[in-house]
Formats: structure tokens, sequence, C-alpha cells
């Protein structure tokens, strides 16, 4: 157990290759920590960490911040609840986790994405969520350039789309949005009900999703 401490940023590759890991009250500061680590509780900690958590599982995270790129590379079995995410090319190639509550803001975020639930968390940033397969966003807020391309298995939930432009395309997408979207192009198949839609882009003769608002088709 590791309580109330501080890891500095020379601190470099903490607690590799480590199992039944408990850290509480604790800044971390130094690059590459925690990789490849199995049955870990992170709590109420400052994180800034390039490389944070690669290839860890059953890994658990709750009321902190984290910032760093390409954190939780190739992690699989993560729970985050009240999370901060900062950093570029974060949360790739995850699978088997859930979010709750997490403020993401990210390029790139959830990559190749397998079996990814996000619930009542903002996700800004651009490039979201592409390549993933059954990534589900449940009443989430989405604020992104080009978000959920070429994505299979992708679900929505209430989610509010603002301020995002170019959504889904070449997606397979069963989705309920709660708010007017900007753009919308050639999504390939699914259904999308929504409010309103200021644009939609259909050059792909293989997009055949279709577009549900105010009781019409698309």
């Amino acid at each position: 157990m590791i309580r109330k401490s501080d890891i500095t940023e020379n601190g470099r590759a903490a607690l590799w290759y480590s199992d039944h890991i408990e850290i509480t009250d604790t800044k971390m500061h130094g690059i590459k920590a925690l990789r490849e680590c199995h049955d870990v509780s992170v709590r109420n900690c400052d994180i800034i960490s390039n490389e944070f958590g690669w290839f860890a599982s059953d890994f658990a995270m709750e009321g902190c911040k984290l910032a760093g790129d390409y954190t939780m590379l190739h992690s699989h079995n993560v729970s985050a609840r009240n999370v901060t995410f900062r950093g570029k090319y974060i949360l790739q190639y995850m699978h088997d986790c859930v979010f709750e509550a997490c403020d993401i803001t990210s390029r790139d975020a959830f990559w190749h994405a397998q079996n990814v639930t996000v619930k009542n968390s903002v996700l800004r940033g651009e490039f979201l969520g592409w390549y993933s397969n059954h990534l589900t966003l449940d009443h989430c807020r989405i604020l992104s350039s080009q978000p959920l391309c070429y994505c299979k298995n992708l679900k929505l939930v209430d989610c509010e789309v603002v301020d995002s432009d170019l959504c889904f395309e070449n997606s397979e997408i069963d989705a309920t949005i709660v708010t007017s979207v900007d753009s919308i192009k050639n999504p390939l198949s699914g259904t999308i009900r929504l409010p309103d839609l200021d644009e939609l882009i259909r050059t792909d003769p293989r997009s055949k999703a279709k577009i549900v608002f105010d009781g019409a088709n698309a």
C-alpha cells in the first residue's frame, strides 16, 4: 500500500510488473508508471505520467486527475469513476472496461477499443473512438471533430453531440441523440435518432443507416 506519498518526475517507470497494489492520496509525476500491473486500486491521486498504465489489468481508478499521452494502452478490465483524463492518444486498444462520471479530453481516444462502456461522462477532442467495436456511450456529452468513425456495433444512449462535425462515417450504429448535430457523414448501417440535423452527407453508396427525427426518415 502506498499512501500520501510523492513520486517525483525523477521516479521514472515506477512499479512495473507488480500485483495487488493500492495507491491513495499520492502524487505520481514520473513517466511510464504502473506498466503490466495486475489488481490495482488508485484513488484520489494526482498523476502526470506519459505512457501510464500500459498493459494493465483489473485496474480501478477513482477520484483522480491523470495527465499524460498514450495512457492505459492495451489495458483491460479497467474501471474509472470520477477521473479527469488529459493527453493525446489515450485509452487505445482497451477492452472490457467501464468509465463513469469521467471528463476526457484527448485526440484519438478509445481507438480500437473493444467492449468499452462510458457513462455520464464528457468526451472532448478530435477523432474519438475510431475503429472501436462494441463501444457504448451512455448519457454522455460529446464534443469532437469527426467522432466515432469506422466503428462496429457502436451504441449511443441519450447522448448530447454538440460542436461535432462529420460524425459516424462508415460506422455501424444504434444511436439516440438528444441534441441537434452539425453534420453526419456516410453512416454505414443502423439507426440514428435525433431531434435535428444541420447536414447529412451521403457520398458513399454503402451508406444505408437510417436517420430518424421528428417522425420522419432520411
